[in-house]
């Protein structure tokens, strides 16, 4: 669609009032992408003798460690599982605290809430919308044994300060990095920073197992814990046994069942080796929305700073709700109304009914995270758009903002 016709649109009548929409289906904010190499590795390990617990579990726990630069990654079945067993590994328990942002999904802060120990959020820098480093240092006390930074979007947080906090305070990083597969801080993969970084591997994230979690570490200790964890506490697997001809196996702590089968880990090996194009494609649509989108002095367009690469899982913007006729409520109905499947990212967690009820926050607490939250929309962005799609994205965004534009 070139600058004439993308004129043209925005000048029609909104979907929602009864006009034509930009497209005739719906374009979903993320999808996964299957081809058939990823279908045949599926089918080939359903037909070998191992369908969990087996070589390819370790073989993709192997490849993810490599790609991410760690000493070890350890699977888990889904990227809350790894968060879990990220705190359980860190001694995360009752009385103790954990630092996080309030922007983030639920099982970022549940991690420590499963582990009895409390999640305390500290409010997030206006300009990236991850953590603030000088919020997370005023909400230390003598409970807190951990940190967990989220890379929001897919851009890192400002680890170098993070760790630099933790290390004052002799403090373990849980990095939540399911956002960021593939980023780069400073000329390092996420997933070589922190203490111990968590991954996810869910239909809409950049790798998919179809469910999945992975949490990389340097630190042997963190990793035989992981691995127990995941294992119902047991000190060795399946595998392991079967090797050595043997069947005895003690439980040495109380884990739970987190494995994550061969079948999801085959289907992540073929993904992974995919995941270098799929982060070019996804930088690419950023760009192109941001060359597209930049004029628009009604939207706020998410930034990239200088010493990050972006793995740009999201593409949240922010409405200027001062400078439109509508409220962020009526300008998503009507992109939805468009066929373009946004949605919003994230209700800060304190404001959810469980936390604001257990720990009594009314809202206010996280004035920035908050005022974020008022005006954030995601725009569809995933590997599998095709420029068509980016188009169309493109087209409604300039028709809906214009027409409420005051």
């Amino acid at each position: 669609m070139n600058a004439m016709s993308i004129a043209s649109t925005i000048t029609q009548e909104l979907a929602i009032h009864g006009g034509q929409p930009i497209r005739s289906n719906m374009l979903p904010y993320g999808r996964h992408v299957i081809e058939e190499d990823d279908i045949q590795a599926v089918v080939n390990t359903l037909r070998s003798d191992w369908l969990t617990t087996g070589p390819k579990t370790a073989e993709f726990e192997e490849a993810l460690a490599a790609f991410v630069d760690s000493k070890y990654a350890v699977s888990f079945s889904s990227g809350t599982a790894a968060l879990h067993g990220a705190a359980f590994a860190a001694g995360l328990g009752p009385g103790d605290e954990a630092v996080t942002t309030p922007l983030t999904f639920a099982a970022t802060a549940n991690c420590a809430l499963y582990q009895g120990a409390t999640p305390v959020f500290a409010d997030v820098e206006p300009e990236t919308l991850n953590i603030d480093p000088q919020q997370v240092s005023r909400r230390i006390s003598k409970r807190t044994k951990a940190i967990l930074p989220v890379d929001y979007a897919g851009h890192p947080a400002a680890l170098d300060e993070i760790m630099q906090v933790a290390e004052r305070h002799g403090l373990i990083v849980i990095e939540d990095a399911c956002h960021a597969l593939g980023a780069v801080y400073k000329n390092h993969r996420i997933g070589s920073l922190a203490h111990m970084t968590v991954f996810s591997f869910h239909p809409v994230k950049h790798v998919t197992c179809g469910e999945g979690g992975m949490v990389a570490t340097d630190n042997s200790q963190f990793a035989q814990t992981l691995r127990r964890f995941r294992n119902h506490g047991i000190d060795n697997e399946a595998r392991q046994r079967q090797a050595a001809n043997r069947w005895f196996y003690e439980m040495v702590l109380l884990g739970l069942n987190y494995r994550l089968s061969d079948i999801a880990c085959a289907l992540g090996l073929t993904q992974l080796a995919k995941l270098e194009a799929n982060l070019a494609r996804r930088r690419q649509i950023a760009a192109a929305y941001g060359e597209a989108l930049r004029g628009m002095t009604a939207i706020c367009l998410p930034v990239e700073r200088s010493e990050v690469s972006s793995a740009w899982h999201l593409y949240p913007i922010r409405l200027h709700l001062n400078k439109l006729s509508a409220d962020r409520e009526q300008v998503f109905q009507a992109l939805r109304a468009e066929n373009i499947g946004v949605n919003v990212h994230y209700i800060p967690v304190h404001l959810h009914p469980y936390y604001n009820g257990r720990f009594g926050y009314t809202g206010g607490e996280f004035p920035v995270a908050e005022d974020a939250y008022k005006r954030l929309i995601s725009l569809p962005i995933f590997h599998g758009m095709s420029d068509q799609d980016v188009r169309d994205v493109i087209a409604a965004v300039q028709k809906v903002i214009t027409f409420f534009s005051r």
